[in-house]
């Protein structure tokens, strides 16, 4: 997504963590005595200010206490000594359930941060009332194989010989390196793309654009090579994970856009039979970011799921 605000009111608190060291951004939106929402962003090489521009104090507004920060090493949390493992990222939110003295919360997991979050419920099932994993990564491998697959049919569609023998080779390639995860997700230009905007999505989009969270979009390129290097847990598949996590009475929900390129029929109905067909959303004309594409409808989703 390459543009998108809101207004800003007046119970914004922006403050900061410290972990050996180095400081964690982090920012709180609403009423601490409110039910607490941590969003935890995609990545790695990702940040929390399209969430923060655009859907925040919304969500703040409609009941909950809402805390967005940005992974060490990731967005506005500088470190180049960041190593970008689950660990490190699982240390990071138990700072900031330290910092904004919360016994327990829901996570909202996008993207990525899907699986940053299965792993820190699995570590902390006692701090996590429930997860609700929006557009969420949860088995990379099966990602990839729609990604080359889908792609794949574009080009022999268009008989685009050199495209086809690019995919063959990504398809060679070792699955657990940093160069096949790029390969894979440079062919997904227009994947993530809402197939029709409305007034609204197209509001949020340029409102995002033009404000200083977007000046603050900071992405680091080297964050996703290093994470392979250092994380032995790459390619992973989170299903068995979220089971467990349903069988400790954690409440699993799951908000996915149809046009969201990353996902198959299949990985979305495997989705839904997780988190059970009540606890699952699938919205008509969204693609990768439902609180930007559909953010009424997911605004009332988000409260029907939690209250």
């Amino acid at each position: 997504m390459k543009s998108i605000l809101i207004c800003f009111g007046l119970f914004t608190v922006l403050s900061t963590g410290v972990v050996s060291g180095q400081t964690i951004y982090s920012q709180s939106y609403g009423d601490s005595l409110n039910p607490a929402i941590i969003y935890v962003h995609g990545g790695p090489s990702s940040n929390s200010t399209l969430f923060e521009a655009t859907t925040a104090e919304a969500l703040a507004e409609n009941g909950f206490y809402v805390i967005a920060y940005d992974r060490r090493g990731e967005g506005r949390s500088n470190d180049p000594d960041a190593t970008f493992t689950f660990q490190e990222s699982s240390d990071d939110l138990v700072t900031i359930y330290e910092k904004y003295n919360i016994k327990d919360a829901t996570i909202f997991a996008h993207s990525f941060g899907g699986i940053v979050a299965a792993y820190f419920a699995d570590r902390h099932p006692e701090k996590v009332n429930a997860i609700i994993l929006m557009d969420a990564l949860f088995s990379q491998q099966e990602t990839y194989d729609h990604i080359l697959d889908t792609a794949e049919k574009r080009y022999r569609k268009n008989n685009d010989s050199q495209m086809l023998e690019e995919i063959r080779e990504i398809r060679l390639m070792p699955k657990n390196t940093v160069e096949y995860r790029k390969a894979c997700y440079d062919l997904t230009d227009g994947f993530l793309d809402m197939p029709n905007p409305t007034q609204e999505s197209s509001g949020l989009k340029e409102k995002y654009r033009i404000s200083d969270f977007y000046k603050d979009n900071i992405r680091n390129k080297n964050a996703p090579a290093i994470f392979y290097q250092n994380e032995s847990l790459n390619n992973v598949d989170t299903k068995p994970i979220l089971e467990k996590l349903k069988a400790q009475h954690i409440q699993l929900f799951a908000i996915y856009g149809k046009q969201d390129g990353l996902f198959s029929k299949k990985q979305l109905n495997d989705m839904k039979t997780i988190t059970g067909k009540s606890n699952f959303t699938l919205i008509d004309n969204c693609s990768h970011f439902p609180f930007v594409d559909q953010q009424a409808l997911f605004l009332k989703t988000i409260s029907k799921y939690l209250k």
